[in-house]
């Protein structure tokens, strides 16, 4: 019979060994995400109403082209990861490997497509 103290159980981060990995993952990225998201809401409420060549022109700088895309990268990672954690809290089998699979091709499309767009529109 082994005796573990209750440090020693902590130490291998959880049953799945990522338990502790996930959790500053989801916190470090929802406060970039609370850092990023007001700002890109700023500068999209600017270009909302402008003409076509405004809002290209606006989103050919610099600065809102790489807050676009990194809001885009970030959310859409945290959107993955949230999602495949609620996923795998309630489904079971083959109903949570065809979910999982599904969310992380939905994030990954959304990320590729909304990057396509903006490099369109840098560029």
């Amino acid at each position: 019979m082994r005796y573990l103290t209750d440090r020693k159980r902590a130490e291998g981060r959880g049953a799945a060994r990522s338990g502790t990995e996930h959790h500053w993952y989801m916190q470090a990225s929802a406060v970039g995400l609370a850092l990023i998201v007001p700002t890109l809401i700023y500068i999209i409420g600017r270009a909302i109403g402008s003409g076509h060549d405004a809002v290209l022109a606006t989103f050919a700088r610099p600065v809102p082209a790489i807050l676009t895309g990194l809001a885009l990268v970030v959310g859409m990672q945290h959107f993955r990861r949230g999602a495949q954690m609620a996923i795998e809290d309630y489904f079971r089998k083959s109903t949570k490997k065809t979910l999982i699979m599904l969310v992380i091709t939905l994030s990954y499309g959304i990320t590729a497509t909304g990057l396509f767009a903006l490099a369109k529109i840098v560029l």
